[in-house]
């Protein structure tokens, strides 16, 4: 995505850390951001999605805060799970249309629609992988559960918005549903201590689960 068609409310703070000057790998150069996150998740063999969710936020093109993380959180989610079953081939289509719906949900839309992008996008992985559509009943349910599900947690944790934290918060209550309401347990980061703390303007501080408190220097989650 164009870092210009970002949203007001997101633009300010697009890659504000001292990465955001670094070069993009070869061959990377004129990806978009959902191009990126697109390639990234079909061709990797990674079964944690907050991992690969973390390798992806690292990237100095992917911006602090913005939309691109609508489709982030599914796209790793279906990475994750297609990894883990062995069906490596089936992540294309499903990215595909995962990236088709993720960008019918605007910029801003956790401060304006009252639902983040974030647990959308758990519901539009549960809808893949169950096959759901509207005219159907426990596919259905399982995705509207999905969604609400990560929704209680990102808006329990309070605002203002950090899209670092919500997808977060949203790819671990998904792995949490997903071995629950489906028995498949995927391997999951333990702990992730935030790496966006002092670079993040809105950052709150000890409130947020992720805080790395006065450690100082950006840290990789331990594993």
């Amino acid at each position: 995505m164009n870092q210009e068609r970002a949203c007001s409310a997101c633009r300010k703070n697009l890659v504000p850390r001292e990465r955001g000057s670094e070069p993009a790998p070869p061959g990377e150069e004129t990806l978009s951001n959902l191009d990126l996150i697109e390639r990234i998740c079909l061709t990797t063999t990674e079964t944690d999605p907050l991992a690969l969710a973390c390798t992806i936020m690292r990237h100095p093109q992917i911006s602090l805060h913005g939309p691109e993380h609508h489709f982030l959180v599914p796209a790793v989610l279906l990475a994750a799970y297609y990894n883990h079953r062995g069906s490596p081939e089936k992540k294309e289509p499903a990215l595909r249309q995962a990236r088709k719906r993720a960008e019918a949900v605007q910029p801003a839309f956790c401060g304006t629609h009252g639902t983040c992008g974030a647990a959308i996008g758990t519901g539009i992985f549960m809808s893949l992988i169950t096959h759901s559509g509207p005219l159907k009943k426990e596919e259905w349910s399982l995705s509207n559960q999905m969604t609400a599900r990560s929704l209680t947690a990102i808006a329990v944790s309070g605002g203002p918005r950090c899209c670092k934290r919500d997808s977060w918060l949203a790819i671990g209550e998904a792995v949490k549903f997903l071995a629950e309401k489906c028995g498949i347990r995927l391997p999951v980061t333990e702990h992730i201590a935030c790496e966006y703390a002092t670079v993040s303007s809105d950052c709150t501080g000890y409130e947020c689960p992720f805080y790395p408190g006065e450690e100082s220097g950006p840290r990789p989650p331990s594993v």
